[in-house]
């Protein structure tokens, strides 16, 4: 906290006696302040409950304060591991004359993107229509109905108080310019990403997905992966995408524009090369310096990202990569209960990365005689190959002169290195960490599940696949209510935000994924469960499309759609590819017809910027080529399911189990004695068989 004076710190004392849980003990305690945020369970929430502002969370109490009070109301959004929200914080939110000004002409509210991205999705919007970017910390100005007239992002301490200045003179000089400004700037938000019911009828052919390909590796950067720009955030659905796309044409380019991207994450500092894990974006082109937050989304899909390319070409530095960011995930966010917490901070001490750096000096005095094998392996200098003197870690494609310079092989310099990194990892695990976000989302949670199930299918490793499980059994106990309805969120044994589409999405591609593996059908029809529900509550057959807030828990100034994929694909991508595997499992012609009418509604956009809507691009390949379902019945289905695993079959369905089960495609394939694969498209199988060799040339044909 700044410098105050005697009679400032009497003023803001005397200002926040009124807030709840401040009493004459607390002003004894190391924090002076205490507001309602201190009521919250949200990491980043309860990061700003000691702040002199005086924060509200989203909620009705702090419009309706607004309203009686006349004040505009302040809506500030990021979220735990976000570095320029705590710098914002520091320089303004702690600041007593900052928090003044703030509580005198506002009504101020604190908001976690990460549990409310539907309040986000509102105000990011404002500011993109406002100021053409966005991003974290988000600012934006409102009236006390919620209607933004101002957005942005972050501000200095200066800047912050001259804009704060000048919309205060605005209200108190000519408050109906506010008023028709925060109606244009609404009415821009409800028109933004509109959808329309699409009468088309017809998909792209192979040829038109190889001109969009054609068009879009224009922009890759073929040398050290990724996109031609910096910074280069891993966007694991583009790579998805093109090994699907590869898998259907054999295009050697798509094949290399992922395994390029591949390898120069893996040896780049965006990649934890001690303790394993991904940062959630590199600030240059090389993949050398990250942001430093690690994010679960991020690492459960390049846990399946991984996966994927292992199969396809069997490089062993990808299953490492699965391996250590597995460990990662274990080790740094799994709760007991089976549950996966979401981020590490970018910060440690007040620093960015502190804990992930090192000085030349440190390492030598770690690994002593061992230390220039070390140094010259992850490109480490005395004067620092970063900040302040520090070291990231960062290692090159080739090995070759270390082999000469050293006199070992390969093998001799790998040992060495793996064992630097254990007594590294050891120093570093006592220094003081970034701050863990152990809230619980929903979401994210269905990822790492779908990221285990792969990491499961690409190895074999029966761990992985009792993770998902765990995580699986943990939803279905405390989120998935007795009505169908999800909650987003789960922290100190309460889960208390009602769901939204991303959790409803994720969670049944989660359910589909887990039974592929098991052949265990409680877990297929609770993801029909749960797609019907979402249907009934978040469907709009006007479009065609999902809203992405619950029909009846939808009370903001606008009711938006998530149709772009970005970072993470968008919901209602992925709820169309739940819709269209569904439509398989259950022979459900409804479900089937409702993925192809969404797709055919976002088609001219994906054909316009696949990297934008390349989760959408995916499932348009499974259109164009159908996909294969292979059935397996019998005692040893699941063993014979999991040799199947060898393969990188994007194209295919599995479905089975000891007996015939329910599902239509099994009926009457049970042969006594026998365990039996059938490989069928279009409810046409081909001959049955009982190898795996001769299933993979029927698939193959």
């Amino acid at each position: 906290m700044k410098k105050q004076t005697l009679l400032s710190f009497v003023i803001l004392s005397l200002l926040f006696s009124s807030c709840k849980g401040q009493n004459k003990e607390s002003k004894k305690e190391a924090f002076p302040y205490t507001n309602e945020l201190i009521h919250e369970s949200s990491p980043y929430l309860l990061q700003h409950a000691h702040n002199p502002v005086n924060w509200y969370p989203w909620g009705d109490k702090a419009f309706q304060k607004a309203k009686e009070e006349n004040k505009l109301v302040l809506i500030s959004i990021g979220y735990a591991a976000c570095h320029w929200c705590h710098v914002m914080e520091q320089e303004s939110f702690e600041d007593v004359e900052v928090a003044k000004y703030m509580n005198e002409h506002f009504v101020c509210i604190k908001v976690d993107r990460e549990e409310r991205p539907d309040v986000d999705q509102i105000y990011m919007t404002a500011s993109q229509l406002l100021t053409g970017s966005g991003g974290w910390p988000l600012n934006a100005l409102a009236l006390s109905n919620g209607k933004p007239f101002y957005a942005g992002t972050y501000f200095p301490k200066k800047s912050w108080l001259e804009m704060l200045a000048y919309f205060v003179d605005i209200q108190s000089k000519n408050p109906k310019s506010l008023e028709e400004q925060a109606q244009k700037v609404t009415e821009g938000i409800n028109n933004s990403e509109t959808i329309t019911f699409s009468n088309e009828k017809s998909f792209a052919t192979i040829e038109d997905i190889n001109t969009i390909f054609n068009q879009w590796k224009t922009s890759i950067d073929f040398k050290k992966g990724g996109e031609n720009r910096a910074p280069k955030f891993p966007m694991p659905s583009n790579w998805e995408f093109l090994l699907q796309y590869n898998y259907l044409t054999k295009n050697a380019e798509a094949l290399k524009a992922v395994t390029i991207t591949l390898d120069n994450m893996a040896f780049g500092g965006i990649y934890d090369q001690l303790g394993g894990g991904f940062s959630r974006y590199s600030t240059d082109v090389d993949w050398k310096a990250p942001h430093f937050e690690k994010m679960l989304y991020d690492n459960a899909q390049l846990v399946s990202l991984y996966s994927h390319a292992y199969q396809v070409t069997k490089n062993p530095l990808y299953k490492t990569v699965v391996e250590n960011t597995i460990a990662f995930v274990e080790r740094e966010l799994t709760a007991a209960n089976g549950g996966f917490y979401s981020s590490l901070d970018a910060d440690s001490e007040g620093e960015e990365g502190k804990y992930y750096v090192w000085t030349a000096k440190e390492i030598t005095a770690t690994l002593g005689k061992e230390a220039p094998l070390f140094i010259d392996y992850f490109h480490v200098s005395k004067s620092g190959n970063w900040e302040k003197g520090n070291n990231i870690l960062y290692k090159s494609l080739k090995e070759e002169h270390l082999e000469k310079k050293y006199n070992l092989t390969t093998t001799q310099i790998q040992s060495k290195i793996e064992e630097a990194k254990k007594k590294l990892l050891k120093v570093r695990s006592k220094r003081i960490k970034p701050r863990l976000d152990d809230k619980i989302l929903t979401s994210w949670n269905g990822l790492m599940i779908k990221g285990y199930i792969d990491a499961y299918e690409a190895f074999g490793d029966e761990k992985y696949k009792n993770k998902a499980t765990k995580n699986t059994n943990f939803l279905l106990e405390k989120i998935v209510q007795k009505d169908g309805e999800l909650k987003r969120n789960f922290k100190n044994n309460s889960a208390t935000i009602n769901g939204l589409l991303d959790d409803y999405a994720f969670t049944i591609s989660a359910f589909i994924a887990v039974y592929q593996a098991t052949f265990d059908e409680s877990y297929l029809n609770k993801a029909k469960e749960l797609t019907d529900y979402s249907i009934k509550h978040f469907f709009d057959a006007k479009t065609g499309m999902f809203f992405y807030t619950h029909n009846q828990f939808s009370n903001l100034i606008s009711r938006k759609m998530e149709i772009a994929d970005n970072v993470i694909p968008s919901s209602n991508s992925q709820m169309a590819k739940n819709l269209f595997q569904l439509g398989l499992f259950f022979d459900n012609e409804d479900y089937t017809s409702k993925s192809k009418q969404m797709l055919l509604n976002v088609k001219n956009d994906t054909h316009k910027n696949i990297r934008y809507y390349s989760n959408w691009g995916s499932l348009e390949l499974q259109f164009i080529s159908p996909p294969t379902e292979i059935a397996i019945v019998g005692n040893n289905a699941e063993l014979v399911r999991k040799d199947f695993s060898t393969y990188y079959l994007p194209n295919s369905l599995f479905l089975g189990g000891k007996n015939e089960g329910t599902l239509s495609l099994l009926k009457d394939k049970l042969i006594a004695t026998k365990t039996i694969i059938y490989v069928c498209t279009n409810k046409s199988c081909k001959a049955p068989t009982t190898t795996v060799d001769e299933a993979m040339k029927q698939i193959n044909k």
